[in-house]
């Protein structure tokens, strides 16, 4: 089968090359990929892995053998779902607690964007607890993680501030999404908030904290700008019982999981967003792995469709 390869030394950022069919294990399904997704943290390892490792995690498709055990989905079930590694191919084994069944209304693309930047949006605000009637800040509110955090906080009932670099040009989209207000950074927020989800980095985190209510939560994400953030006790005057609270995705992994499941419904039903910013063929991936790198693609989630 086809397959993309890490490709660190090369002119292109990935390969394709054809590799050995999966060997799925007993709790596993093999399944046609028709589409995959991009997530940032991916591109930081097409960096560090070595040259013909291969990546992808959130991929969608249709189920072409079931698990052994006799777990999961039959063949021909449309599915999505997660792989530690390994997603950018023809063909993918899938744990059958790391996938969910999709309605024939949500497409594999829409699907394809769904589990990591879906799945780190949730969690991240059940961190904050019951939003009803809270204010939460969101940074990096017009990449895939925050659009769905900006969406899903508004569901909660939370009354949402968007910060990205773009909010002139996507203002009415986050809003549309849900934000109440759009700003083009922390220092323009207004606050106190209950819940900052961060995702920026350096003064995006220290403005965070410095409007957060005293017993509110910052969760940190991500550290997109690269900037280190010095802090200490005299960040917390004003912000007394304040908590720092991380989220790495790899250690928020719980392997009977309904999560994804409930991210399908919820895009189904039409109530979460899950349209790409930019679908491309597959064969375009290297392509679009340099344009994500230099920050020139839209907002939103970037998916490969598998020709």
């Amino acid at each position: 089968m086809r397959a993309v390869i890490n490709n660190p030394e090369g002119d292109s950022p990935i390969d394709f090359e054809e590799a050995a069919e999966p060997a799925p294990g007993p709790h596993e399904a093999l399944v046609a990929v028709r589409a995959f997704s991009l997530n940032r943290g991916e591109l930081a390892l097409l960096g560090i892995r070595p040259q013909g490792w291969r990546p992808g995690q959130d991929v969608a498709g249709v189920v072409l053998e079931s698990a052994a055990d006799g777990s999961g989905p039959r063949p021909g079930t449309r599915v999505v779902g997660m792989v530690e590694q390994g997603g950018w191919a023809e063909r993918a084994a899938l744990s059958t607690s790391r996938l969910a069944e999709l309605p024939d209304d949500l497409s594999m693309e829409q699907a394809a964007a769904l589990p990591m930047a879906g799945l780190t949006a949730l969690r991240t605000l059940r961190i904050g607890g019951a939003l009803l009637g809270r204010k939460v800040l969101i940074t990096g509110a017009n990449g895939g993680v925050g659009r769905f955090q900006v969406q899903l906080a508004a569901l909660s009932g939370a009354t949402v501030t968007a910060v990205t670099t773009q909010a002139a040009r996507v203002a009415a989209e986050l809003t549309a999404l849900g934000a109440t207000a759009v700003v083009s950074d922390v220092d323009s927020a207004t606050g106190p908030f209950d819940l900052a989800l961060e995702s920026v980095g350096g003064s995006a985190l220290t403005g965070a904290l410095a409007r957060l209510a005293p017993g509110g939560t910052v969760v940190v994400l991500g550290s997109s700008s690269g900037e280190k953030t010095p802090i200490d006790v005299y960040n917390f005057i004003g912000h007394e019982g304040a908590r720092l609270q991380n989220y790495i995705s790899y250690a928020a992994t719980d392997p009977d999981d309904a999560d994804l499941a409930i991210l399908v419904s919820l895009a189904a039903a039409g109530r979460l967003v899950s349209t790409p910013g930019q679908v491309s063929g597959w064969g375009e991936l290297g392509k679009v792995v340099q344009q994500m790198r230099q920050r020139e693609l839209p907002g939103g989630k970037v998916v490969l469709a598998v020709d």
